[in-house]
């Protein structure tokens, strides 16, 4: 008989040698990590660097962000030493550089989109934070997507019978607004760990959530607040007298929402007292809020097609601009942009939108003629990409085919990235690139 190459015969402490014997990427000294690195992009080296301490200390060392850093861009007339900079300095110009880098690319680049099936069923709202995506929608289930690899990470079953309204995430938890249900997942479990009592409430229609709180918005124009960590209803904020329509927390704990009647209510969460009213001019009904803490300013979507914007230190009006013919869905923008917002609604155009004065800056759809295969696995969805295009203000949406712009119910924004969520269950990336 001939020998066995079995591991069967080996002595005990050979076999874990053998089951043990894995690499890592900590397994991998300093000099390795750089050299790795050193093959990114300067994007994609500041995304690397805020990874965790130890790729954030390896491409310090090394002076890869410096080096790439004074070749695309000359500052003070030319190349410069670090040295001269304070450590929070040199982070604060990087960030600079990157915003301004997203901030042309959005405005002027080209655009590639890459879409795939993300569920059967439509998908309604979508958040995106650390370069996942959480989607949900009709269905009875929601996904975690890695953007850059277009692959579903995670699956979150909802516990009732009742539609999901809304829901957001963090580092390790998934909340949801399942009917008049607060649920809660733990960002590694399919099955909902938690779901408080049906509130005795009329039907609720958004929700918003800041750790350990919680906050939906009902028909009846009253917020109520959620303790995540006493998991109790804890009070009751009244709002409007009509029904809440979207919600939004402030850096002061000011709960923000929007009305049925065109109207921003403004109170304080330590109180419960409302603060400040603010109104639009056409008094349509508000759909979205998206509030840019480093700017201070508000913005609100409306079902006429109105985006209005206010400083919420003077409580004042800056603008209202109609930027589309039809209902807005979503308004967003990237976290430390203060000059673009994206805006995506029912007649599916992609509109980049100045944060200062509300003008249009570019016009986005699909171009349907192009199709090309971008990569396909057995058990993932077929990715495919298109090119976006750009067309002008004055152009007639009423000789563009549908199937170029498909109705957006949600949008999302990250560097050089818009993602958008579909009725027909497609999610779709827009790249933006020079």
């Amino acid at each position: 008989m001939e020998p066995s190459t079995s591991t069967a015969g080996l002595p005990p402490s050979n076999k874990r040698r053998i089951i043990s014997s894995t690499t890592t990427i900590q397994s991998l000294n300093e000099d390795i990590i750089s050299t790795v690195f050193s093959y990114l992009d300067f994007i994609h080296l500041i995304r690397c660097s805020a990874v965790c301490k130890s790729w954030s200390r390896a491409i310090d060392k090394s002076k890869l962000l410096q080096a790439l850093y004074n070749k695309q861009k000359g500052i003070f007339g030319g190349e410069f030493s670090i040295s001269t900079f304070s450590g929070r300095t040199w982070k604060r110009q990087l960030q600079d550089f990157a915003i301004s880098q997203h901030r042309s690319c959005l405005h002027a680049g080209s655009v590639d989109i890459y879409q795939w099936k993300g569920h059967s069923d439509g998908i309604n709202r979508c958040k995106m934070k650390m370069g996942l995506l959480l989607t949900g929608g009709t269905g009875k289930v929601m996904r975690l997507w890695s953007i850059e690899r277009y692959k579903c990470l995670a699956e979150y079953y909802l516990p009732h019978t009742d539609p999901l309204i809304d829901f957001n995430f963090d580092e390790s938890k998934v909340v949801g607004l399942v009917g008049s249900h607060i649920c809660l997942w733990r960002r590694n479990e399919r099955k909902s760990i938690f779901s408080s009592h049906g509130g005795q409430f009329p039907r609720s229609t958004c929700m918003c959530y800041v750790d350990p709180e919680a906050v939906v918005g009902g028909e009846d124009g009253r917020a109520r607040v959620f303790d995540m960590y006493g998991r109790k209803w804890s009070r009751i904020i009244k709002m409007h007298d009509g029904p809440i329509t979207c919600l939004s927390f402030n850096d002061d704990q000011l709960l923000i929402g929007g009305s049925s009647f065109g109207q921003v209510s403004l109170s304080d969460l330590s109180s419960d007292q409302q603060v400040a009213t603010l109104k639009t001019n056409d008094y349509a009904d508000l759909t979205t809020l998206c509030y840019n803490s480093c700017s201070h300013m508000l913005f609100a979507g409306s079902r006429a097609g109105r985006v209005s914007s206010w400083d919420l230190r003077m409580m004042k009006r800056l603008w209202e601009v109609r930027v589309s013919p039809n209902f807005i869905s979503s308004v967003q923008h990237m976290r430390g942009d203060i000059s673009i917002i994206a805006v995506g609604g029912i007649d599916g155009v992609l509109r980049l939108v100045d944060q200062q004065n509300g003008d249009i800056l570019s016009n986005c759809i699909m171009d349907e003629s192009s199709r090309k295969l971008y990569r396909s696995q057995p058990s993932q969805s077929t990715v495919t990409r298109k090119k976006g295009i750009r067309v002008s203000e004055e152009a007639r949406l009423d000789l563009i085919p549908r199937t170029s712009r498909p109705s957006i119910n949600s949008l999302a924004v990250g560097m050089q990235k818009v993602v958008t969520t579909h009725a027909d269950g497609y999610i779709r990336v827009w790249r933006f690139t020079k």
